[in-house]
């Protein structure tokens, strides 16, 4: 490490670049060059890297990404923001439409917020690679709203949320987001996938049903008396969307599946003349031309009856944005500033309805598809925002023969994806606790009402943190076989080698608490070969800070690092085992204590230097 600093200060002073002599921002220096400490020699960094931590190293914590990206931003990170701007543009066209078909608004809401909130976020936000917009996590509550308060009182519960948010990024409260536990998001993520599916049925089946139920069980049981008018042609359509979707996912990924399928579909319809339902023939059309600026009508009367709702909104978006942030920070290599993020969701969502838009947030689908085509700064979701201003303008028309049935199968897909269901058999091995929680917050979700699963679940899962911690404290007799047990455990005597370094967890780690594993997270960069986590005062975990140790050991593994664990208590390792931990860090690399920790380092540390001789 030190001959590590030495040669960073030397470089550092040849390019001019301003890192501390006390070393303080050396891990800002090694993310950029890309240092590694366990993988020698260093790379040398290009002009373009030293000007890019120049800004780094002196930005204030208060400014945007695109700030930051455009001090340094060159002609090839345009050609790479201009390509996948088009493509996420592209993308965002028909699911920005389906989504506010589904909400209960005309599909120009929908391009409306992706154009205005979709460039606000990228403008103004914290993430390199955000990509905002009209999402599945609102349609359930926007529904909702409309038919009970009608067209104000969305516009109303958009306008205080976004004040909610931005008050949330203003304070400093961008990371309270931790303390949401994961079967809590896990619960309702799969109850509104649930939902925004059955609200597709009517369309997805041509089914002839003058109204749809708001309520999940009315809904059913009126579809299900109107099945009879089902449309083979209708059906034939969807399912062949749909087909076509999923086959270009999996066998052509750079070619965006609901593009393929919105293309195919409408030309089809148009070209055979098919006796299905369309954009046009039920809302006429899109308007052409620029969003218009319209101040909504306050009324005094539904303030307080949107306010819940807006909370709703508000803790919605504020989650969505920043998982959608932490994806983008793993697949991109970038650190979100969460503060940042939420005044931008904030000032976005004020603005949105000021153009007849909807709520919006952080769309994790199409942030990956904007990774995966190339971004590399928020310019490029700038240009997502233009790319669909541009087909307002110019291509408008076009969009009426656009058929119902294709955005239901688009929707289907979408539904799907955002459930997580992959994650049910992992929640389904963890404590009772964990699963009450989600259990309850799913049924809430989809039988009562959004707002009231996510409080009810919040409270559980309170209440669930309450016990947990007071299980956590003992009283024992020390014994001999105590004072024996512990000579393996304590540090005491025992040397640390230079390839390797022990950190260890002191409490119990719970939701709430996770965020403190970014001690390690952050300074992957730095650390030797072998990294050892002591767990022997890790009192207690629960879901949300097994995902955390999860994240973490994927981390090291794909930074070429080994992840050893030792001295887990009875609730730990019980749960760890249960989950199946091992798999990510392998069985032999869980160990009782750290004596047989520092053994077993020693041994990867020699096969690695093997495999790098």
């Amino acid at each position: 490490m030190k001959y590590l600093k030495h040669r960073s200060l030397a470089v550092a002073a040849r390019f001019g670049v301003p890192l501390r002599s006390d070393f303080r921002d050396l891990p800002a220096f090694l993310r950029i060059y890309h240092f590694d400490v366990a993988h020698p020699p260093l790379n040398q960094p290009t002009h373009a890297d030293l000007l890019s931590f120049k800004s780094t190293v002196s930005m204030n914590p208060w400014l945007s990404k695109s700030i930051i990206a455009l001090r340094s931003y060159n002609r090839h990170q345009f050609l790479s923001d201009l390509m996948a701007g088009l493509t996420v543009g592209l993308v965002a066209l028909p699911l920005a439409m389906a989504f506010a078909i589904s909400s209960g608004m005309p599909p120009e809401s929908g391009i409306y917020t992706a154009v205005v909130a979709g460039f606000l976020i990228s403008a103004l936000g914290g993430s390199m690679a955000q990509i905002g917009g009209p999402t599945g996590a609102f349609v359930v509550v926007v529904y909702g709203i409309v038919a009970k308060y009608g067209v104000d009182g969305l516009f109303m519960c958009t306008l205080v949320a976004g004040v909610l948010l931005a008050l949330l990024g203003v304070t400093g409260m961008g990371a309270a987001v931790k303390f949401i536990p994961r079967p809590v998001v896990l619960g309702f993520t799969n109850g509104i996938a649930l939902l925004i599916a059955s609200t597709q049925i009517k369309d997805f089946f041509g089914l002839k049903v003058d109204k749809v139920p708001g309520e999940f069980l009315a809904r059913i049981e009126v579809l299900a008396a109107h099945f009879n008018t089902i449309s083979p042609t209708s059906t034939a359509l969807a399912c062949s969307a749909l087909a076509l979707i999923v086959l270009a996912t999996r066998f052509t990924p750079r070619v965006p599946g609901y593009i393929v399928a919105l293309v195919a579909g409408t030309a089809i319809v148009t070209a055979l003349a098919l006796p299905v339902e369309t954009i046009g023939s039920r809302f006429g059309g899109i308007p052409s031309g620029l969003p218009k600026l319209v101040i909504p009508r306050f009324r005094a009367d539904l303030l307080q009856a949107v306010l819940s709702p807006a909370l709703t909104v508000a803790m919605l978006g504020a989650i969505e944005s920043l998982m959608s942030a932490m994806v983008a920070d793993r697949m991109s290599g970038d650190k979100h500033n969460p503060n940042v993020e939420l005044i931008a969701q904030g000032i976005a969502n004020m603005a949105s309805p000021l153009f007849g838009g909807l709520p919006a947030t952080g769309a994790i689908a199409r942030t990956a598809t904007n990774i995966r085509s190339g971004a590399k700064t928020p310019v490029a979701g700038m240009i997502h925002a233009l790319t669909l201003l541009a087909i307002l303008l110019f291509a408008a028309p076009l969009a009426k023969f656009i058929p119902l049935a294709v955005l239901a199968a688009i929707l289907m897909v979408v539904s799907y994806n955002m459930g997580e269901w992959r994650e049910i058999p992992q929640m389904l091995k963890l404590t009772k606790s964990d699963i009450s929680v989600w259990l309850a917050t799913f049924a809430l979700t989809v039988f009562a009402d959004l707002t009231v699963a996510v409080e009810f679940g919040m409270i559980l899962a309170a209440l669930m943190f309450i016990r947990k911690v007071a299980l956590t404290t003992t009283v024992s007799r020390v014994t001999r076989e105590y004072v024996l047990d512990g000579d393996y455990h304590s540090l005491q005597g025992k040397a640390i080698p230079d390839y390797a370094t022990i950190f260890r967890i002191h409490g119990p780690f719970l939701f709430g608490a996770t965020e403190k594993i970014a001690e390690i997270m952050d300074h992957i960069a730095e650390l030797p070969p072998v990294v050892i986590l002591r767990l022997r005062n890790m009192t207690a975990i629960d879901a949300t800070g097994l995902q955390a140790l999860e994240d973490l050991a994927d981390a090291l593994h794909a930074s070429g690092r080994a992840l050893i664990l030792c001295g887990a208590r009875e609730q730990p390792a019980r749960l760890m085992q249960k989950a199946e931990f091992e798999r990510h860090v392998g069985h032999e690399n869980i160990c009782p204590h750290v004596k047989a920790a520092l053994e077993r380092a020693q041994v990867v540390g020699q096969s690695m230097r093997l495999a790098h001789a």
